[in-house]
């Protein structure tokens, strides 16, 4: 009896057609046995899937992070059956978006705080969709930046600094 043995050690990730990231998500919360109902939304260029249920709770997690994994493994399932397929965002009865308004509160209270005193702060930690927030919050800012600190934690946290922008040289 032979066996094939493969020809490279990764998989290889088809290129075919994308598949409907609102019929995977949907299918995934149906086979947990949620009620749920899945819209899906263009928010800043890219796809947010939105879910609608009676248990928040339990699609959402301590501190998000259920949901986050369920983002992750449906961005995994659409890069697997297409290379080209663009990252969606999944969010539960508004919980990012709260999430983003109460990161950037402690952001404009850090930034207020180093205008006043000069001197960094550091704030988090934060979890990577909280991070490309205030990266992108910081950007717009002529005066301060954010950076993120060193290496993260087990489960991907890492602390922030708002700090002054350094002047370039000439």
């Amino acid at each position: 009896m032979e066996t094939e043995t493969p020809t490279s050690s990764s998989p290889s990730v088809p290129s075919g057609p994308p598949l409907d990231p609102r019929e995977v998500l949907q299918k995934m919360l149906d086979g947990l046995g949620l009620q749920t109902k899945v819209e899906v939304f263009t928010m800043d260029g890219s796809t947010l899937l939105h879910i609608a249920t009676a248990e928040p709770g339990r699609l959402i997690g301590k501190h998000g992070q259920t949901l986050s994994q369920l983002q992750f493994l449906v961005n995994r399932i659409l890069q697997r059956a297409s290379a080209e397929a663009p990252r969606v965002t999944v969010d539960c009865e508004r919980y990012r978006e709260r999430q983003r308004d109460d990161t950037l509160k402690k952001v404009l209270e850090a930034a207020d705080n180093v205008r006043r005193w000069g001197d960094a702060v550091k704030i988090g930690p934060f979890n990577a969709f909280d991070r490309r927030v205030i990266h992108l919050h910081m950007e717009k800012d002529r005066e301060l930046e954010a950076i993120s600190e060193g290496e993260g934690d087990e489960a991907g946290m890492k602390r922030m600094i708002i700090r002054v922008r350094e002047k370039p040289t000439a």
